[in-house]
């Protein structure tokens, strides 16, 4: 009798484990993912849905700059679906290798899952380089249950994309999920800002905090290259903003930020009269922990950012200054001396909350 009853629920066990199952020969079903509802550009109306900003249209970026802005960082699409699994084929146009960045970071893509109310991590992943440019089908998830699920693909943040379509089993629902993030919140900003160094799509600080609060944050992130010049103030200056964060003091020198400072300001404001400009304190840099000539030039950096500020805002109205903070107390978020870890980045958009959002709250925005 015994025997039996272990028969039964063995029977029963694989039962169910066949139901959770996607089929070996799944056939896919294949969406471009900017017909569902791409989120985070801070311009809507590029060429290429995947491009941050339109490199004919706006002229003056170098080489290296008109690349960043063309890379999907900070982008991700919305979609709800009752598939049991869920593929990626993407088109590149352009495919990065980062010396401190993960392949999965920079060519793939991270994919959450609203469960409980909260988006929920499930998984991410990339193709070989070699497998990427052939455009091979991507499998993310599989055996999932069949209900509907709200799901979030974040895309590549240093590569550029011709097309990325989402794959679920035929016979599927895939639709487009209406945004639950709430108004438009740009951000400019260097390499961490981008994103450099992070292990996956979707945790730069900007993208943590932007799951954190469900405000839409919009990143205009580009490594190296945040230094204030007037033709990023131009697209700025066109972005349809409630509100604009600046992690504008960590590419630039202390005499750069002291030159280019109330000029991106004023051209900004004339654009965007009554709106909070935001500007980040840089963080501490590990790299300066020995180095006395980097020590200096973290210190005159950090100084400059916090004196020019404090004259502006005496000045200025709607400009504000917040510190930062990307250090644990035992110095060990850093990647390579430069750029934190994923924790680092938690505890930068976990610093910057609390304050962001009180002077967010005075425009109406929360």
């Amino acid at each position: 009798m015994t025997k039996l009853i272990l028969t039964v629920l063995l029977a029963v066990l694989v039962s169910f484990s066949a139901v959770a199952q996607t089929p070996k020969d799944v056939k896919y079903f294949y969406t471009e993912a900017s017909e569902l509802n791409l989120i985070g550009k801070i311009l809507e109306d590029t060429p290429n849905p995947y491009h941050r900003v339109d490199t004919v249209r706006y002229k003056g970026f170098t080489e290296k700059e008109n690349l960043q802005v063309r890379c999907p960082a900070g982008l991700a699409v919305l979609f709800k679906t009752n598939s049991t699994t869920i593929s990626v084929k993407a088109d590149y146009a352009y495919l990065a290798e980062h010396n401190s960045t993960m392949s999965v970071a920079t060519r793939g893509f991270g994919l959450y899952i609203k469960k409980d109310g909260k988006w929920l991590y499930a998984y991410s992943r990339c193709n070989s380089m070699s497998d990427a440019k052939k455009g091979k089908e991507l499998v993310m998830l599989r055996d999932m249950d069949d209900n509907m699920k709200e799901c979030m693909l974040y895309l590549p943040i240093y590569s550029e994309l011709n097309s990325v379509k989402i794959g679920v089993e035929e016979g599927a629902v895939i639709e487009s999920l209406e945004s639950p993030f709430r108004h438009r919140i740009g951000i400019f900003g260097s390499s961490y800002t981008h994103g450099i160094s992070t292990s996956r799509p979707g945790m730069s600080y900007p993208s943590q905090f932007m799951r954190n609060t469900g405000l839409q944050i919009l990143n205009l992130g580009c490594s190296g290259n945040c230094k204030m010049q007037p033709y990023f103030a131009d697209v700025l200056c066109d972005a349809k903003v409630d509100a604009l964060i600046f992690d504008a003091f960590s590419n630039p020198d202390a005499k750069m930020i002291e030159e280019r400072i109330i000029p991106f300001i004023e051209k900004i404001q004339a654009a965007h009269p009554g709106i909070p400009l935001i500007f980040q304190q840089t963080i501490y840099r590990e790299s300066r922990n020995f180095c006395k000539s980097k020590d200096a030039d973290e210190r005159a950096k950090q100084e400059a950012g916090a004196r020019m500020l404090k004259e502006i805002m005496k000045k200025y109205d709607h400009v504000y200054f917040i510190q930062t903070n990307a250090t644990s107390p035992d110095h060990e978020t850093s990647v390579d001396g430069t750029h934190p870890n994923d924790y680092g980045y938690t505890l930068w958009a976990k610093s910057i909350e609390k304050p962001l959002l009180k002077i967010l709250k005075k425009y109406g925005i929360k």
